[in-house]
């Protein structure tokens, strides 16, 4: 079945959701976001994402590997009124120097404006490390991960099952996890370690499943025709980070972010 063909099956599109989300509007309205963050809305559409994945203010939501925080300044002023955010990532108690100040540059970016952050808890989460005691099992509502699938293949197909069944085990039943990752056509062979930075749709659904995840849904809000995942440098040489820097940089910025995939697992 071709992508358009399922996606119409399976997928909201980019069709407004079916109800307003006031509190989640607010939350991207925040003076307190990062501008330059918040200039990528209409290329990550964070409202329609979120949504699309079902998300409430009342929820218990971990963000698998948050980086820099560009979701965790959307979902930590949503979810601080009645729900609650984890960010599962770096942690100060890693045994690793590198985690460690990973981990205080985030709380040091979540110092910074108590008013939406100081209810962030924070939970461990080193794929590389073998570490997964982010929250307890069966605690979650949902958990999410933005652009984040092909760091961890890296580590082979045992590490990522390993990875999802973490995600299934934290979840309660019903809960839903959702992804967002750059995709690589079904045509182009993708290697061993993601190295472009795109990851296969199907090889993502095939991981969640393999570990009791159903596919509840799929959307091309996320969607970029524009993108052929064929770059010098792979996705990274689209903005925002410019990695081929000046060269072919209007070529790059035409293209706009990558094309990505967004998926809504169910725990049954």
């Amino acid at each position: 079945m071709k992508r358009s063909i399922l996606g119409a099956v399976l997928a909201c599109g980019l069709a407004a959701p079916a109800f307003a989300d006031d509190a989640l509007k607010a939350a991207l309205a925040n003076p307190a976001r990062t501008p330059a963050n918040a200039a990528r809305d209409s290329q990550r559409h964070p409202y329609e994402t979120l949504t699309f994945f079902g998300i409430k203010p009342t929820m218990t939501v971990v963000e698998l590997a948050p980086g820099g925080g560009w979701y965790t300044e959307v979902l930590a002023p949503y979810l601080r009124p009645q729900g609650k955010l984890i960010a599962a990532g770096s942690t100060p108690g890693s045994a690793s120097e590198n985690v460690r100040k990973a981990a205080a540059r985030f709380q040091d970016k979540l110092n910074a404006v108590p008013a939406s952050y100081d209810k962030v808890a924070l939970g461990a989460f080193e794929p590389s490390n073998n570490v997964y005691s982010y929250a307890p099992k069966g605690s979650a509502d949902m958990v999410l991960t933005f652009r984040n699938i092909h760091n961890w293949i890296e580590n082979g197909d045992a590490s990522v099952k390993t990875l999802f069944a973490s995600v299934y085990d934290t979840l309660k039943p019903g809960g839903v996890f959702g992804v967002v990752e750059h995709r690589l056509p079904a045509g182009v062979k993708q290697d061993d370690k993601a190295s472009t930075g795109y990851v296969h749709e199907a090889y993502v659904i095939k991981m969640a499943e393999s570990v009791g995840f159903k596919l509840a849904a799929k959307s091309e809000i996320n969607a970029n025709p524009r993108d052929k995942a064929d770059h010098e440098g792979g996705v990274w040489a689209l903005p925002p980070t410019y990695a081929n820097k000046d060269k072919d940089r209007a070529k790059y910025q035409a293209i706009g972010e990558s094309d990505r995939m967004t998926l809504k697992f169910v725990k049954p």
